[in-house]
């Protein structure tokens, strides 16, 4: 979309958004209780182990527009990892791609044609300006092809455990806006590419956990491209929410308002068909919070239904502990031990479990505990030798009430290894045979005991 336009429209309606938001406050305790995101779909989630602490139709498959390109860098940012494409390689322009460049009516910065622009830039340009000729080129650089990319989409989403989503094409533009510039697409001419918001977190939170270094960009709220060069280009992020935007108040007045605190990432992205959608993400305290907003309203209405989720995040869920490390099991304490020196051996878990909980409910869980069945025998017995430290089990954190926590994986659960607090040796093979014998006479005394009783 036409920057310049969106500035002229918000410019002049901010104002009295302004004034009714002073009467548009939410109750705390009803913030507490229920959220309403207007959005077709939503979804909240923790980031350090996906669960789910709110979802709205999150599973439904909607448009996504150019929040498509996170997987664009995601598959750019592993092919750097693997060495396949460095930062400083450069790419030069074909005449349709830069065509394409000077397109108004699209996101873009402008490329000239057979100039070189290294890597670097040409990513920063599509994460920071969500440049869409930028993110083509990015494209043919890891994939040989736009459509050969698009395949690596397809399959990076069905790899990544991603149920609801069809790419056909890197930049999230519809294919008809593709067709003005190049003469084919893949799939048909007005298809756009689709996620739902489950998994469109799921690919966010990938995207952090594998690379972390996207933040440094997506962060950025201001940049030159191709500074000192003809083509140098102002680009702004269309994240209105960075703090950095502080920093430069004096050009952008009006957006101080969405500016969150601790807000760092990810992607913006709109089209008629998919509305105006935000990928969040902030940490605060240490705890971070991925959100999604898909087919909001407005370019400022994903913002402001971010905030809502993520107000509802840091105002009504914390990070606690739940079982300190070395915890005893409640009634396992310890497990029997065969063909040892003892007969038993202490158990606790290795580490701390911390979760992030709803306030007031730290209590409302209880531990599953499961052995390692190739630890233990029939009878649930370990067999000696244990070192100290050795793994026998797992405890499985759970409410109390009815239900599971929820998470974006079929994998996702809170879990802590269950250990050996000790060492056990094994027994020498008199102490056995003694064992042994004594075993076998007792059994024949409890047998004979037990027929001569019989008589009587």
């Amino acid at each position: 979309m036409n920057r310049i336009f969106y500035r002229k429209l918000i410019a002049s309606s901010l104002a009295m958004i302004m004034f009714f938001s002073l009467f548009a406050g939410i109750n705390k305790a009803e913030a507490e209780t229920a959220l309403d995101v207007n959005a077709s779909g939503a979804i909240l989630v923790d980031a350090d182990t996906g669960m789910i602490l709110y979802e709205k139709n999150s599973e439904t498959a909607l448009g996504i527009a150019s929040m498509t390109k996170m997987m664009t860098e995601y598959l750019l940012l592993e092919a750097v990892k693997e060495g396949k494409v460095k930062w400083d390689q450069e790419y030069a322009v074909s005449p349709a791609l830069s065509k394409m460049s000077h397109d108004n009516s699209l996101s873009n910065v402008f490329l000239r044609v057979e100039a070189k622009y290294k890597v670097e830039d040409l990513y920063a340009a599509m994460a920071i300006e969500s440049a869409n000729a930028a993110t083509l080129a990015i494209a043919e650089i890891v994939g040989g092809s736009e459509a050969k990319f698009v395949e690596m989409m397809n399959q990076k989403a069905a790899e990544l455990g991603l149920e609801k989503y069809k790419f056909v094409n890197s930049t999230g533009l519809n294919n008809r806006d593709m067709l003005k510039h190049f003469p084919e697409v893949v799939g048909d001419p007005d298809e756009e590419n689709i996620m739902s918001a489950k998994d469109v977190a799921i690919l966010a939170s990938r995207l952090l956990h594998d690379f972390p270094e996207v933040l440094e960009t997506s962060s950025i709220p201001e940049k030159i491209f191709a500074k000192g060069t003809e083509d140098e280009f102002v680009m702004d992020n269309w994240n209105w929410m960075l703090e950095g935007y502080e920093e430069i108040a004096d050009k952008y007045p009006n957006y101080q308002q969405f500016v969150y605190d601790g807000l760092d990432g990810l992607k913006t992205g709109s089209t008629p068909f998919a509305g105006y959608n935000f990928t969040g993400t902030a940490i605060r305290d240490g705890q971070r919070f991925i959100s999604v907003v898909m087919n909001t309203g407005s370019q400022t209405e994903r913002f402001r239904e971010t905030r809502k989720i993520l107000d509802f995040a840091f105002n009504n869920f914390k990070r606690e502990e739940i079982i300190p490390k070395h915890d005893q099991v409640k009634g396992k304490k310890t497990l029997p031990v065969i063909k040892g020196k003892e007969d038993q051996v202490k158990v606790y878990t290795k580490d701390a479990v911390n979760m992030v909980v709803k306030n007031g409910e730290k209590d409302n869980f209880k531990t599953t505990l499961t052995l390692d069945k190739k630890k233990v025998n029939k009878q649930g017995e370990l067999t000696a030798p244990i070192k100290k430290g050795d793994k026998v089990g797992t405890l499985t954190i759970q409410p109390k009430e009815a239900g599971n926590l929820a998470f974006l994986t079929k994998e996702g659960q809170i879990t802590v290894d269950v250990i050996a607090a000790e060492d056990v040796e094994k027994a020498n093979w008199f102490v056995l045979m003694m064992r042994g014998i004594g075993g076998f006479f007792g059994d024949l005394w409890g047998g004979i005991s037990s027929t001569v009783k019989g008589w009587f």
